[in-house]
């Protein structure tokens, strides 16, 4: 599974700076925009409020000093005509009447002496009774009973309408007594433009007020987020083994607590890592130094019972028949005692990271047949690989790989084994495929497991229990990897995938501790559990 910081890797580093950013920035952006949110909102209802207030009283205004003017003049003009006036003389009187400080025009009309409707007009092109509101003529019309509320029969009613984009305040009202109705056109243009330019600096102050609070909103996620930032970088150099990493604790409020418990914790950490180091070094260097002490006992007996071994193969037949189990149980007992001490020494190696890789470019097809022809697995092995298939890699570790791997399918898995050998992209892949019953799948997690016993109830084996972990190690090594799995047509599969040049990896050691040093690895046949017999 690939993660998302490798990902990382493979792009420049402009576009890994700006992918870190926006993953820095996350919470800060999301703080702006939380602070933005409440600034808009804020400042749009306050705009808003104050925009409906400011329009209601600049109309009010407007309208109520255009209406009073209205009144006055239709009761002193208008009220002043005689009974039936005529066209001339009401065209005078709205002229008049439009003269006013207010700026409107007038319509007024009445019946002349003959019954005869008539129009007076101060502005004929500008206001005609076509531009009067249907429901406003019909209230103006109707008489209403006077009682003590209402002293007059007649009212003056007024309407806004809009035309062609342009405000207007239509207002009229009937002259009491039977005189004349008039009507006036008031133009409310001039406060639509001042309510226009309050409604652009409402959303001026609006929009300085938005970028006001993500000022503040960075300034504050700025505060915030900087000692956050600090604790994340402490983390992750925490993370990197950087154990002794420390923050500066200043103030006493949350995150100064957070700080000095992140301290309080990378401190106990350190303590037990360096607990934990220390044993851990002690354990192996007790191994090491076992392995090394039993190797001179074990070479004298080693010696002894190569002896032995010939005397019993002899024909002379000079040992005791008595004896002879007890002799052979203490050969192959001796044997196995070496075979454990050689790979416990590896894999202390492994542990100490000394273990160093030595290059060399072969041909894959005679490495593999050597390792056969070296251990007589020729009868029994099926190869499958084209000859002049040249890798880099160490044949020593390639050779500890291969007998451990056909060594387990013959021993445990049983004929036929086959080994195939294919090249895929930079890699080279390894496959071998036993006719065994396969490894249980409870047993296939643990398989390259250090001393791991497939059943608990026979935990004795003949060989060390370590020899596919010395594969694994030696493939890791290489920058490669083995897998254990069981084919669909029966029988145990393990591949071995390495690169087909690791020259990369010899360019740093394998690892900054120091071991025992690097010494020639035994081979070992080792144990595949579940398959009839158990590591140990």
């Amino acid at each position: 599974m690939t993660k998302p910081h490798d990902k990382l890797r493979g792009l420049p580093a402009a576009r890994k700076a700006v992918l870190s950013g926006l993953r820095f920035t996350s919470l800060r952006l999301r703080l702006v925009v939380v602070f933005a949110l409440v600034a808009l909102t804020a400042a749009v209802s306050a705009s808003g409020i104050a925009y409906w207030l400011n329009r209601e009283a600049v109309l009010t205004r407007a309208q109520d000093a255009a209406l009073k003017d209205f009144r006055q003049q239709l009761q002193t003009r208008a009220g002043a005509l005689p009974p039936n006036p005529s066209q001339d003389e009401l065209q005078v009187a709205a002229g008049q009447m439009a003269n006013s400080s207010q700026r409107y025009s007038v319509l007024l009309i009445s019946e002349n002496a003959s019954g005869d409707q008539v129009f007076g007009y101060s502005d004929l092109d500008a206001f005609t009774l076509a531009k009067v509101p249907k429901t406003l003529r019909e209230a103006v019309k109707k008489e209403q009973p006077v009682s003590s509320g209402n002293k007059s029969p007649y009212h003056l009613y007024w309407q806004r309408t809009t035309d062609h984009g342009t405000p207007y305040l239509v207002g009229g009202a009937q002259v009491i007594g039977g005189g004349p109705t008039g009507y006036m056109l008031k133009s409310l243009e001039p406060e639509a433009k001042d309510l226009s330019s309050l409604g652009w600096s409402l959303a001026i102050a609006t929009a300085l007020a938005l970028v006001g609070s993500a000022l503040l909103a960075q300034a504050a996620a700025t505060t915030v987020l900087k000692p956050v930032h600090r604790l994340g970088v402490a983390a992750r150099r925490l993370g990197e083994g950087k154990l002794d990493t420390r923050l500066r604790v200043s103030g006493t409020d949350e995150l100064a607590d957070l700080s000095r418990t992140f301290n309080r914790t990378a401190e106990n950490l350190e303590k037990k890592v360096a607990d934990m180091s220390a044993r851990d070094e002690a354990s192996r260097r007790f191994v090491a130094d076992m392995s090394h002490e039993l190797r001179t006992p074990l070479t004298a007996i080693t010696a002894v019972t190569e002896v032995l071994e010939e005397e019993l193969d002899a024909e002379t037949g000079s040992v005791d028949p008595m004896i002879e189990p007890a002799v052979r149980l203490v050969v192959s007992e001796t044997r196995r005692l070496n075979d454990l001490v050689e790979n416990l020494m590896e894999v202390t190696r492994f542990d100490a990271g000394t273990a160093r890789l030595v290059l060399d470019d072969v041909d894959i097809a005679d490495q593999i047949t050597a390792c056969i022809d070296a251990r007589a697995w020729l009868d029994a092995v099926d190869l499958d690989a084209e000859r002049g298939t040249t890798v880099s890699l160490d044949p020593r570790r390639l050779d500890v790989i291969l007998a451990n791997l056909i060594g387990n399918a013959l021993k445990h898995g049983g004929s036929p084994v086959r080994v195939s050998v294919r090249l895929d992209g930079d890699s080279l892949v390894i496959s071998v495929r036993d006719g065994g019953p396969g490894i249980p799948e409870d047993v296939l997690p643990h398989v390259f497991d250090r001393f791991y016993k497939a059943s608990a109830s026979r935990p004795r084996s003949e060989g060390s229990g370590l020899g596919l972990s010395i594969a694994l190690e030696n493939a890791h090594i290489h920058g490669g990897e083995i897998t254990a799995a069981n084919s669909p047509a029966g029988g145990a599969v393990f591949t071995l995938r390495l690169p087909r040049d690791p020259s990369p990896l010899t360019a740093e050691p394998h690892a900054d501790r120091v071991g025992e040093p690097d010494g020639a690895d035994e081979d070992d046949a080792g144990e595949r559990p579940g398959e009839g017999k158990e590591q140990s």
